[in-house]
């Protein structure tokens, strides 16, 4: 019994790690896709970009963007709305819901 709980401890500790680092990877990735496809209309900081605000984007930080639910924000972003354009053919829905936790993080 001694030697099954010494290794439980690395193992947990290791797997700990891992699900960090992947965590740390999505995020990054998520934001390298918000650069890439969302930045010139919504801004940088979510607050949305000159062209985007012409255009009638939603701030990140309103109530009416944080009060939408994941699932929402995901449909927006996968099949578009408005003037933006779907991105279902062009991000994955991991990314998808790597970019609604990327939105949610900029509207804090």
């Amino acid at each position: 019994m001694k030697d099954r709980k010494a290794w439980m401890f690395p193992a947990a500790t290791a797997l700990a790690c891992v699900l960090a680092f992947s965590a740390a990877a999505h995020a990054q990735g998520a934001e390298s896709i918000y650069k890439g496809k969302c930045v010139a209309c919504h801004g940088a900081d979510g607050s949305g970009s000159a062209m985007g605000k012409k255009l009638g984007t939603h701030d990140f930080h309103s109530a009416d963007v944080q009060k939408q639910s994941d699932a929402e924000l995901s449909e927006a972003i996968a099949k578009g709305k408005n003037k933006m354009p779907s991105y279902e053919k062009s991000v994955k829905p991991d990314d998808i819901k790597g970019l609604v936790a990327y939105i949610r993080s900029l509207g804090k």
